[in-house]
């Protein structure tokens, strides 16, 4: 019996992406409730990164990436079905996405969304899933209110905008440059402005943002708790610092909540539930993916560190397909 091989990248030790080996390994084989999946793509996510600098602490060695799209070849009936998803402890306790073949039980996959080509249907996970938890469980987003996301132009930002709009809310964004003009992300404000948070106040007639999707953290934290109005709420998915400050009594007072969420928190059903949500947005049109560029497999180590640079709103995606 020939023993089926595929490609794997691996990382044994932290460091950059000079880190990575390609190496190959056994197809897995799935079980009776199990699907195996061609990976046609995968993303790169800055946490990838983090994931091979040691940031997580994933016991190596270690094939990283969180996201992913392919096709199930094997496992559960379900073979030929386009399918995408972003795994419960990828890359990090378990063996990621940057393979060409993974094997997961099959009430955790969801069908991908036909409107999306396999590339971008891989670009979606992480940021999608952190903006559509962030603004829906945690911060219980309602159709009307007015919603401040920090970050605006990041990957995150840009998806929690776009959701925010798709649930019938207002959205101001703030962003260290100083806009040119109201992008489609809504109101537009600079946090390199002394007075953004009251720019902020103003837009809202005084009365102050209704939800707050902060995905900065740190020195905006206190501005941040200035724009948010009586019974908001403060979602805090990053910090660039680890420690802030505030006055609990004014906090208490305006009966406000401060709720903290990670993705990596997340378990694999939470994840399909949000991803099937998700993929009648793009369906509809009223979600659209982020821009991206697509590398071949086996130069994940140049994908990796152009990541590491900073890639200006362009998804990295690593592609067997080329779709």
């Amino acid at each position: 019996m020939i023993t089926m091989k595929m490609k794997s990248w691996v990382f044994e030790r932290y460091g950059g992406p000079d880190v990575l080996q390609l190496r190959e390994c056994p197809v897995p084989e799935p079980a009776a409730d199990e699907v195996l999946i061609k990976v046609a793509a995968s993303a790169i996510n800055p946490s990838d990164v983090k994931n091979l600098n040691g940031a997580f602490a994933a016991p190596v060695p270690r094939v990283p990436g969180r996201d992913f799209s392919g096709i199930i070849v094997k496992g559960a009936g379900r073979e030929g079905e386009a399918v995408w998803g972003s795994g419960a402890g990828f890359g990090i306790s378990k063996d990621g996405t940057h393979e060409e073949y993974i094997v997961l039980p099959s009430s955790t996959v969801g069908k991908k969304p036909e409107s999306l080509s396999l590339s971008a249907a891989a670009s979606i996970g992480v940021p999608f899933l952190a903006a559509w938890y962030g603004l829906t469980h945690c911060g219980a987003l309602k159709s009307g209110q007015t919603v401040l996301i920090t970050g605006a132009m990041g990957a995150v930002g840009k998806a929690a905008s776009q959701i925010a709009r798709w649930k019938g809310a207002r959205v101001v964004g703030a962003i260290r440059e100083h806009p040119t003009t109201n992008s489609d992300s809504g109101r537009m404000v600079s946090t390199s402005d002394q007075n953004w948070a009251e720019q902020v106040r103003e837009y809202t007639d005084g009365r102050g943002v209704d939800l707050i999707l902060d995905t900065v953290g740190g020195p905006l934290f206190n501005q941040c708790l200035s724009a948010l109005g009586r019974g908001g709420a403060y979602v805090v998915l990053a910090s660039d610092k680890p420690e802030v400050t505030f006055n609990l009594v004014n906090f208490y007072h305006e009966l406000q909540q401060l709720i903290g969420f990670d993705t990596m928190k997340l378990n694999d059903i939470d994840i399909k539930h949000s991803l099937d949500i998700l993929a009648k947005g793009f369906d509809s049109g009223d979600l659209v993916p982020p821009d991206y560029r697509n590398w071949p497999f086996e130069q994940a180590p140049q994908a990796y560190q152009a990541v590491a640079k900073g890639t200006q709103g362009i998804k990295q995606i690593l592609s067997f397909s080329g779709q």
